[in-house]
């Protein structure tokens, strides 16, 4: 049997869109309070009846966390134009190596509004 786990975290950071078009009101600095999606898929141990360890999602999340919360992430190496697409490939790229279940990375930059990283070559968004 094959599972997905998805696990929530939440971070508040600043920032501004420097490469949109001249009055472009995300040209501001402004913040949001980010919430951040990790899924990770693959069988589940027949004798544990369990997949992973939340823990393990937890241990990965905290360096990224410390990194991007009450941050301006224009001042974080690889954000500097921190657009949704690129914060979450940024995530993905972080949480990849140690992390190799990971699936989908989605960052919620409003209520309403995300981004889905599936990683390159993955067949989609």
């Amino acid at each position: 049997m094959n599972v997905r786990l998805v696990h929530e975290f939440r971070f508040e950071a600043a920032h501004r869109l420097p490469k949109v078009p001249p009055g472009h009101k995300c040209a501001r600095l402004h913040g949001h309070s980010f919430r951040v999606e990790l899924a990770v898929a693959g069988p589940v141990n027949a004798e544990t009846g369990w997949f992973l360890d939340f823990d393990r999602l937890y241990e990965a999340w905290k360096p990224l966390h410390a990194e991007l919360d009450h941050h301006y992430l224009n001042d974080i190496d690889g954000l500097e134009n921190p657009t949704s697409e690129l914060l979450a490939k940024w995530i993905w790229d972080r949480m990849k190596p140690g992390l190799e279940a990971i699936e989908r990375v989605t960052v919620y930059e409003t209520c309403d509004a995300r981004c889905e990283y599936r990683g390159e070559g993955a067949g989609g968004p």
